[in-house]
């Protein structure tokens, strides 16, 4: 899962979810929302392309699903689901870019603890804050933290909602960690400019693995242990741009 950064919608656009939500707020008080057939209708809508559009410039090139980034994100989804809350159903802040496996899963779950999502959302959470990655299998699992002696109760509940260390997601991502692998040793080998092998990784890195490889426990294993052994300004340089 990759760290998102949500941009303003075009005011056109931001203006017709605000219609959308009114609209549905009304029907709801009124005890008269549909809330599936209100979002079939918007969706029909041509002005509801801003969002899909929006949202699949924030994905990245290939338009990865915002949860697994690995499968190709083919529609818009509800971070919190419409049918149990209606009254996020047209906020832009709610809606994600997501593939059908994901959104198959996930359906209308939303686990909260106290109220507050236990669900990651890659445009306000860390990810990498919930998750851990396990290189030899690929397996995406919930972190482990030695100061509470458990694993993050959000990327629990995350890896089990949509599955994420028991899919073929996790060829996807052991593809790229051994790119970025190749790409490390290239340049133990061959020297070069902190800026080229930024660059360089970036362009390799379409499963955002990059915060865990130059986090905490990426920097144990190699070779990106090496780099920073032996080229610790060029580490300084990797671990300040994919922190």
């Amino acid at each position: 899962m990759r760290r998102l950064t949500r941009p303003p919608l075009p005011a056109r656009t931001s203006a017709f979810l605000a219609r959308c939500q009114s609209r549905a707020d009304t029907l709801q008080e009124q005890g008269t929302l549909d809330i599936e057939r209100e979002w079939r209708n918007a969706r029909q809508r041509k002005a509801l392309t801003g969002v899909l559009d929006a949202l699949r410039n924030m994905s990245g090139p290939h338009w990865r699903c915002m949860y697994c980034t690995d499968s190709h994100g083919c529609d818009i989804e509800h971070f919190r689901p419409k049918k149990p809350y209606p009254t996020h159903a047209f906020h832009w802040l709610n809606l994600l870019l997501c593939c059908t496996t994901c959104n198959r899963k996930k359906g209308d779950q939303f686990p909260t603890l106290n109220g507050a999502p236990l669900l990651i959302d890659p445009t306000v959470d860390d990810p990498w804050e919930h998750l851990d990655f396990e290189p030899e299998s690929g397996l995406i699992k919930a972190r482990y933290d030695a100061q509470s002696d458990q694993r993050s109760p959000k990327g629990l509940e995350t890896v089990r909602l949509l599955a994420l260390d028991r899919r073929e997601v996790t060829i996807g991502h052991s593809k790229t960690f051994r790119r970025l692998k190749r790409t490390v040793e290239r340049a133990l080998d061959a020297g070069g400019s902190a800026p080229a092998l930024i660059a360089e990784l970036l362009e390799e890195d379409d499963h955002g693995l990059l915060p865990w490889c130059f986090g905490e426990i990426g920097r144990t294993v190699e070779p990106f242990s090496d780099l920073r052994l032996q080229q610790p300004d060029t580490w300084m340089a990797c671990e300040a741009a994919f922190r």
